[in-house]
């Protein structure tokens, strides 16, 4: 028999599949989720309608759904039909006896026969053994966080270890549990709400045999039991994090990426969505996460533990995470006098960097020269017409111009590898990063649409970025979507250097100090002005014809400005 599997209830509007459990062909229990759903607020689960095998799924991650959408059907056996309805059956006949129960304690006291009253309590004394307690937030920082979900009412009877509410952090959504089994009597947090560690939310009615644990007696047994059971497994699962940051360099692994995701194990386990959604932003394999809450449910301290440990175990290995051997420290004190000066922020996040950029792309530094005598003499033509506009041009505001015009006849140099490396994304676009020396390190602000502004735009611009780059005023904005970088060190000197290709950047010009040299013009030697080039690229991605074509181009730019008029 097939069933439609549908979008159960989740309000007017459409939002998108951001998982996909199953596959055609799994055999799925009842209530077993299907698909995450995602809304501005949480992610929820989708779940099987009935136990059987998936015979259809038409939907697919980045999906947007809504209520009462037919994803897929179900085959359901005759056998697990029978099964449901027996299990249904015996559901609704329970609820006749509880209702029938409830029933006879409504009646009047002289309604009852005499050996009901000796066999049953006074109501009185069951709520006298009933318990207030107070609704805690837990551990959750220093920080206070806004409440983007509350997932029950006063009224609502919940299970320990419940999701009440869900909190949302800059780097995380995390689920406040029920401390115990009872029913909620009061509320007072709403959606939006910040709050900290150790806030009171409300409360809760625990009845007297729940035993403060959130389990009735009837299974109190059982639980003391798992809780016995659960103990020695935990000390064993701390000991084999201990013995395997420990273990010895032939069993690690070589490979320096990251560990391919089981993604049946990630389905399976067990564990929230707000949990499955943060494990999916660290790269974190549920499948490999042994779960402390109740059932063995993944929890967010998990998952944080299980990073933690990954970590741990890497900085313990001989090598670093790039397969490099570390440079063994020294103690320098012993040869002399030193003296230790802390890098500024800015150093040590260009030096991560530039340290990823170095190993991970294959470098190869193109050298050349540019005649620049002609546009040397026109730059200087500028002055005083550019002193009344309130700018001074350098030779960077054409150097960006001729950039641009040989990307735009070469687009590989405006390009990025995909993430997989099988693809180019070419962009259509012409950001210009250039590096500026300040005080406290290297920073690179990018200018944009470099294509469509004249030389007077460009010197403003320029002078405006390396002001708030000296002062430290630049904004995270200013500092991103560059297609290529220039890194000129004219006002210094040298001949020629290799640049680091600033990735996800496939190339970047190096400009030297230019100076006059004798050049023969098929006569006699003539002074002209000689700017050396360094253009460094990425090898995956252009030749090294290409790289020699390219900077032909930005010379012959640079020899007659004309150019960038055809």
């Amino acid at each position: 028999m097939a069933t439609e599997i549908k979008i159960p209830d989740i309000g007017d509007e459409s939002l998108p599949a951001i998982e996909i459990l199953v596959q055609v062909g799994d055999h799925v229990d009842k209530d077993a989720p299907l698909i995450v759903i995602e809304s501005d607020k949480a992610a929820m689960e989708v779940p099987a309608p009935s136990a059987g095998t998936i015979a259809s799924l038409t939907i697919k991650a980045g999906d947007e759904v809504k209520t009462g959408d037919v994803i897929g059907t179900l085959t359901v056996s005759e056998s697990e039909s029978a099964a449901e309805s027996e299990s249904e059956s015996e559901s609704a006949a329970e609820s006749e006896v509880e209702s029938a129960a409830d029933s006879s304690k409504n009646k009047p006291e002289k309604n009852k026969s005499t050996d009901t009253k000796a066999d049953t309590k006074p109501d009185t004394k069951a709520e006298s053994d009933e318990t207030v307690i107070d609704l805690v937030v837990p551990d959750i920082g220093d920080d206070a966080v806004p409440v983007i979900e509350i997932f029950v009412k006063p009224g609502d009877e919940v299970d320990a270890e419940a999701s009440l509410l869900t909190l949302e952090s800059d780097k995380a959504a995390m689920d406040m549990p029920a401390p115990n089994t009872g029913k909620i009597v009061s509320l007072t947090a709403s959606v939006g709400d910040k709050l900290s560690t150790g806030d009171v939310i409300g409360q809760l009615v625990v009845a007297a045999n729940n035993n403060g644990n959130g389990a009735p007696q009837s299974e109190a047994a059982d639980n003391v039991a798992d809780k016995a059971a659960d103990k020695p497994e935990n000390k064993s699962t701390h000991e084999s994090v201990h013995e395997s940051a420990h273990e010895p360099a032939s069993t690690a692994k070589h490979d320096n990426h990251a560990a391919p995701i089981d993604n049946t194990a990630f389905r399976q386990a067990h564990a929230s969505p707000s949990v499955r959604k943060f494990a999916r932003e660290v790269g974190a394999d549920l499948g490999q996460i042994k779960g402390t809450g109740r059932k063995s449910r993944i929890t967010h301290d998990d998952v944080k533990a299980f990073i933690k440990s990954e970590l741990s175990s890497k900085t313990q290995t001989s090598t670093t995470g790039t397969g490099i051997p570390p440079i063994p420290t020294q103690d320098f004190s012993k040869f002399g006098t030193i003296e230790t000066q802390p890098l500024s922020r800015i150093n040590k996040i260009s030096s991560q960097h530039l340290t990823r950029c170095w190993l991970n792309i294959p470098h190869v530094t193109q050298n050349d020269e540019a005649d620049i005598t002609e546009l040397e003499n026109f730059r200087k033509s500028l002055k005083t017409e550019a002193e009344k506009q309130g700018v001074r041009v350098t030779m960077l505001s054409f150097l960006m111009k001729a950039l641009v015009a040989a990307m735009q006849a070469y687009p590989n140099f405006n390009s990025s590898l995909a993430g997989d490396g099988d693809s180019l994304i070419i962009k259509k676009y012409y950001h210009i990063g250039i590096a500026v020396d300040t005080p406290n390190g290297l920073v690179v602000p990018v200018i944009r649409n470099v294509d469509q502004k004249n030389i007077y735009d460009l010197s403003r611009e320029l002078m405006t970025l390396s002001e708030k780059a000296r002062d430290g005023k630049l904004t995270p904005t200013d500092l991103q979507g560059g297609c290529m970088s220039i890194s000129s060190l004219g006002g210094i000197g040298g001949t020629s250097f290799t640049p680091i290709v600033n990735a996800p950047e496939v190339a970047i010009l190096g400009v030297s100090r230019s100076k006059m040299q004798p050049v023969w013009d098929g006569k006699a030697f003539v002074p002209r002005n000689i700017l050396p080039l360094s253009l460094s690229y990425d090898h995956r991605v252009i030749d090294g014809a290409d790289g020699a074509r390219f900077t032909q181009h930005i010379a012959a730019t640079l020899a007659d400005v004309r150019r960038l008029l055809l």
